[in-house]
């Protein structure tokens, strides 16, 4: 039997990174984007057209996928975005984009795709959240909280579907080398308002991440992905590196902790 993997995300950083792995291990991938042109080409890679923001193009996704392939052995869902900046200038609008691409869009691809693997009686759904969905830092409110639901969720499905031999894991890469940096700045300065009480506090936060040692590549979270694909008895959570895992453990272990080492960063952001 063939594997198939449908992998959103697919035409930058991690997701376009793991359409190239998985095609080159023989996997027949389905990738999808809103850019198609930037997702790789290949003879076993199928670029297909994908807005999670809307559930039109969700639908047609999944239906352009059927029409070539009758099942599904993975869903990758490695789309995803961040709006950094306040909690209280970032605006609803913005929130609730994020919260469209990076959950509901999930959600309703996953509703789209699980009763084909209820019906093979098996599958492996990936989902790519990140360390801050347990910790947190300053400006990062609502990555984080996208992030958390996104775990919840997934923990709530492997539960209900277990029984079906479908599998639902979940991955948490720290900060990568994928324009994390750059993308957080215009972000934040987007989401700042004029004369902010809190632009000391963002200025030093931007600072801190474009002076950020990313060792992790996009590449290594493909290799990641991979694994949490394919192990045959797969962990809750995967992690890329020691310090991603131990970030994760520490926050749920000592949460008290935690707040006090975040709130003295945040006093030191506004000296």
């Amino acid at each position: 039997m063939k594997k198939i993997v449908v992998i959103t995300g697919a035409s930058s950083g991690m997701g376009r990174a793991a359409v190239n792995l998985f095609a080159s291990r023989g996997w027949e991938v389905f990738g999808g984007a809103r850019h198609v042109e930037r997702i790789p080409s290949g003879e076993k890679i199928h670029a297909l057209k994908l807005d999670l923001t809307d559930s039109e193009s969700i639908k047609h996704f999944v239906n352009d996928v059927l029409k070539k392939q009758e099942y599904i052995s993975v869903l990758i869902n490695a789309a995803g975005y961040g709006e950094y900046g306040a909690v209280e200038e970032v605006s609803i609008e913005n929130v609730k984009r994020q919260f469209s691409t990076n959950f509901f869009g999930v959600v309703e691809l996953t509703q789209l795709i699980l009763p084909i693997m209820r019906k093979q009686n098996l599958g492996r759904i990936v989902n790519v959240s990140s360390a801050m969905g347990d910790s947190f830092l300053p400006t990062g409110g609502y990555y984080s909280a996208v992030k958390s639901a996104l775990q919840k969720w997934s923990d709530t499905l492997n539960a209900e579907v277990s029984h079906f031999g479908i599998n639902v894991v979940v991955v948490q890469p720290g900060a990568t080398k994928s324009g994390f940096g750059e993308s957080l700045k215009r972000s934040i300065e987007n989401n700042s308002k004029e004369n902010s009480p809190y632009n000391k506090m963002i200025a030093n936060v931007e600072k801190m991440s474009m002076n950020y040692n990313f060792n992790a590549t996009s590449e290594d979270l493909a290799e990641v992905f991979y694994k949490a694909s394919t192990d045959i008895h797969p962990n809750m959570r995967y992690y890329n590196t020691l310090m991603d895992h131990l970030t994760v453990y520490f926050t749920r272990n000592h949460p008290q902790i935690m707040k006090l080492v975040v709130n003295r960063m945040a006093e030191n952001f506004y000296k």
